[in-house]
């Protein structure tokens, strides 16, 4: 058969197909609305997977690619908490003050952040916002985490050093203790101790940041870490930031990290690390696990979808097939092949699973715009590649389903058919 000849039928097929679903509403409704809810799936679950990914890549890059954390614990699904007396990372020393000195002392070193957490009620005058979450940070927090300050400033070394009651909050904590008022210089009671507002930080709607609270819709505070160190209840179990130096490599860097703590801990050359370096890298790793798992759900479900309407594709084919037995007959009789009868219900089977395709698509594009718009942190947004899939996986799945009744059609013989009433 001849390529244009194939493409007139092919245009021919989708045109029987079109009028089969209008004669058959109901029936090509449920085909269609099974491949639509199972492309659905698909293109919404990628779409706000690959925006949070997004999100997420961004917030590890304005880390920085060559930042790395220090951790007493690790990170990832076959990690334990350190509740269970099995749990070997129970056993991990602290990360303390004394391990920070040391490596912020390291040439290789650059920046290196102490980072504790702790939450407490904030109060301005009869306001009060309760369990507000607290980064207890080096000064050098500035050069780690990304955030621009206005107004004010953000805490010198010196005020770090010397424990200062001061801190930076963020602008939903902000609106909520002081309302449209200008905070630089207001006294707040964090708990029992009375601190003073010295600057204002605006961060970016990242979605690991908004995971851990730490997003703009959150209240929350910056003050120095020695300060909470010696006047405020924390566990002192501190989680270090590190950023290489210039011209030196993360790879080196954290070879000089281990060294250091190594030697500290007095550990022999054939005992292991009792403390975690944490690439970015790794954090990609845990987040690709974690919603490559949640996107296997997603597929299982799109292939129930799918299912449903294959096999409304088969009801509705064959249905077809009987309907039309006179005129399989008579094209038969004028010379159609197997081969042009195989191909022109192939290709009806074929745009019926399409149409649902594209609605799907409609749909999960419409989703992903949704999310975009009423979560700015997450940049949902179907990839190319998906809308690929889905076209394909819908044909595909035409194809396959359809096999059946176009066999069936082609193997009629043209007298019995012409006969059939």
């Amino acid at each position: 058969m001849r390529f244009w000849d194939r493409v007139r039928m092919s245009l021919e097929g989708v045109t029987i197909a079109l009028d089969a679903m209008r004669a058959n509403k109901v029936r090509a409704a449920l085909t269609i609305s099974g491949v639509a809810v199972g492309v659905f799936v698909v293109v919404a679950m990628g779409a706000t997977i690959h925006g949070i990914r997004q999100s997420f890549q961004q917030d590890l890059d304005e880390f920085g690619a060559n930042t790395f954390q220090v951790r007493r614990r690790g990170i990832g699904f076959n990690t334990c908490d350190g509740t269970d007396e099995n749990c070997p990372d129970r056993r991990n020393p602290r990360i303390t003050l004394d391990d920070w000195q040391a490596i912020r002392r390291l040439p290789e070193v650059s920046h290196a952040m102490a980072w504790l957490f702790a939450q407490q009620d904030m109060t301005y005058r009869n306001r009060t916002v309760r369990n507000v979450g607290i980064d207890c940070q080096s000064s050098e927090w500035i050069q780690t985490d990304i955030a621009d300050i206005s107004p004010g400033r953000s805490f010198s070394e010196s005020e770090h050093d010397g424990a200062a009651p001061v801190l930076v909050i963020n602008d939903s904590l902000k609106s909520q203790l002081f309302g449209d008022s200008d905070p630089i210089g207001k006294e707040v009671m964090v708990g029992a101790l009375q601190f003073t507002v010295i600057g204002v930080y605006h961060t970016k709607a990242g979605f690991l940041k908004s995971m851990d609270g730490r997003g703009p819709d959150q209240p929350r505070a910056v003050l120095p870490m020695m300060t909470a160190w010696r006047r405020m209840p924390v566990w002192r179990s501190m989680l270090i930031m590190v950023k290489p130096r210039d011209g030196v490599t993360r790879d080196a860097a954290m070879d000089a990290v281990t060294a250091t703590l190594r030697g500290r801990r007095g550990l022999h050359p054939d005992q292991p690390n009792n403390f975690y370096l944490i690439g970015m890298e790794r954090m990609l790793d845990v987040f690709n696990q974690l919603f490559g798992a949640i996107f296997i759900v997603g597929l299982a479900l799109s292939a129930v979808g799918l299912l449903v309407g294959g096999v409304g594709v088969v009801a509705i084919m064959m249905i077809s097939v009987t309907e039309r037995t006179r005129e399989i007959g008579v094209r038969k009789a004028l010379g159609a092949t197997r081969g042009t009868i195989l191909w022109q219900f192939l290709v009806e089977a074929a745009t019926l699973t399409s149409l649902g395709s594209v609605i799907g698509l409609i749909i999960g594009a419409g989703l992903a715009a949704g999310v975009r718009a009423n979560f700015p942190s997450i940049p949902a947004a179907v990839p190319f590649a998906s809308v690929v899939a889905a076209l394909a996986t819908a044909v595909l799945t035409g194809v396959v389903f359809g096999m059946v009744p176009a066999m069936r059609a082609a193997k009629l013989d043209p007298v019995d058919a012409l006969r059939y009433e």
